[in-house]
């Protein structure tokens, strides 16, 4: 493993994409003390900052054979700035619930109520942002009901195509649901 510390970033990203563990963990000895820093500086909160980078190191190890980085340093402190403000979203949003729920006479919320609330909102931003007819689909099947045929008559498009529609929005909500806390 000493022989890792030698390495320029460049080559410690190589062998990551390989698979090495050994470049992980002196990429991880080479950033996590200042990614830290980062998280810290703009959250101000040592806890969220140490799940923030763990979450930034998670993800470059799942996602090791797809990335194409030039700078690690660089990469991994935009990775941790972003998850920063992704986390300040979250926490707003939640405050917002929770604060909607306050005014509401006679509603207790529980935590449960207040996740699924916020998980609603979260799905209903990611449908918003799919491309127009995948939209349509996906709402047309999941909020109207309706089955693949009665969808592709209503569209004008075969079955397939709407079934093809579905799918790519069903994958993105998984891929963008993953990456929620």
């Amino acid at each position: 493993m000493k022989w890792h510390r030698q390495l320029p970033d460049a080559a410690l990203l190589v062998s990551l994409r390989e698979g090495s563990r050994e470049a992980f963990a002196e990429i991880y000895e080479r950033y996590w003390k200042s990614l830290l820093a980062i998280a810290y500086s703009h959250s101000r909160n040592k806890t969220i900052a140490e799940e923030i980078v763990q979450e930034v190191f998670i993800s470059l190890w799942n996602r090791r054979t797809n990335l194409r980085i030039d700078n690690i340093g660089a990469y991994l402190a935009t990775a941790v700035r972003l998850s920063v403000f992704k986390q300040y979203v979250r926490q707003k949003r939640r405050a917002q619930i929770v604060e909607q729920a306050a005014v509401s006479p006679g509603v207790v919320w529980d935590e449960e109520k207040i996740h699924t609330r916020f998980l609603q909102q979260q799905i209903n931003g990611i449908v918003e942002a799919l491309p127009e007819k995948c939209r349509l689909v996906f709402r047309l099947s999941r909020a109207e009901g309706l089955s693949m045929r009665e969808i592709a008559c209503s569209m004008g498009i075969s079955e397939k195509t709407a079934e093809a529609h579905l799918t790519k929005a069903l994958k993105e909500l998984k891929l963008k649901l993953r990456s929620l806390p």
